[in-house]
């Protein structure tokens, strides 16, 4: 493969994560370091093998001790497997970001969670290119395009939830542990869900159906963590006014 032909497969995969990025990014009052945006963001592609690690140790395993938990297509390999990749993209923040002085509002934990996400996403989007390339390059386009309004946003969203939580936080620092693994929890079940419609679509014999669930899952998503950055906001604002030094 060419340096050349090899870089277009690249940009290609980072495409979608860069549109959303740039989308929600516009969404914060106060623009975030971009040094900070790009440790975030190359965190979570740095992160993101070790999702393959752990899902193919854990296929392993299934073969190794016969656990039924770990076989693919289960609902509990669809729940292990989200959680892993949820956990991974908080544990990618929690590196790099957390503990920076720069992290100083509440909705900075929303974008963010949605940074490390489109990472994560990206290196996805990238080997599903380098995969699907020698089937030509219509189905690769193709599929990046379902993937730009399915699983690219679907790690925004997701983790943009678990942000919500870890924002939540600043307000209920008492709660901080149960807020965070609630998040979690929460993305976890949809990213889940998510994963569990695209499998039903593929099996099903009449696809378009799964891909109208997939769809109207992500539009509840999507409205709920818009709605969640406007709250979360507007409880600051209203800390602010009581609390100057907050």
């Amino acid at each position: 493969m060419s340096p050349v032909y090899a870089a277009t497969l690249v940009t290609l995969g980072l495409a979608p994560s860069l549109v959303w990025l740039s989308f929600y990014l516009r969404r914060d009052c106060h623009p975030e370091p971009k040094h900070l945006l790009t440790k975030a963001f190359l965190m979570g592609i740095i992160i993101s093998p070790l999702a393959i690690l752990l899902q193919l140790g854990f296929a392993e395993l299934r073969t190794l001790i016969g656990l039924e938990i770990f076989s693919q297509g289960t609902p509990t390999f669809f729940l292990w497997s989200s959680f892993v990749e949820e956990f991974l993209k908080f544990f990618a923040i929690y590196l790099v970001i957390l503990r920076s002085p720069e992290f100083d509002e509440p909705v900075d934990g929303m974008i963010y969670m949605i940074t490390a996400a489109l990472g994560f996403a990206a290196i996805e989007n990238i080997l599903v290119m380098l995969n699907l390339i020698p089937n030509g390059a219509g189905t690769a386009l193709n599929t990046l395009a379902l993937r730009f309004i399915g699983a690219t946003l679907l790690h925004a969203l997701a983790s943009g939830l678990i942000g919500y939580f870890l924002a939540m936080s600043w307000f209920f620092q008492e709660h901080k542990k149960k807020l965070i693994v609630f998040g979690l929890a929460i993305a976890t079940l949809f990213h889940a869900a998510f994963n569990m419609l695209i499998a039903f679509a593929q099996e099903s014999a009449n696809p378009v159906v799964g891909l109208v669930y997939t769809t109207f899952l992500l539009i509840i998503l999507a409205f709920l963590v818009s709605v969640l950055f406007d709250k979360i906001k507007e409880r600051h604002i209203h800390s602010q006014s009581l609390n100057p030094n907050f």
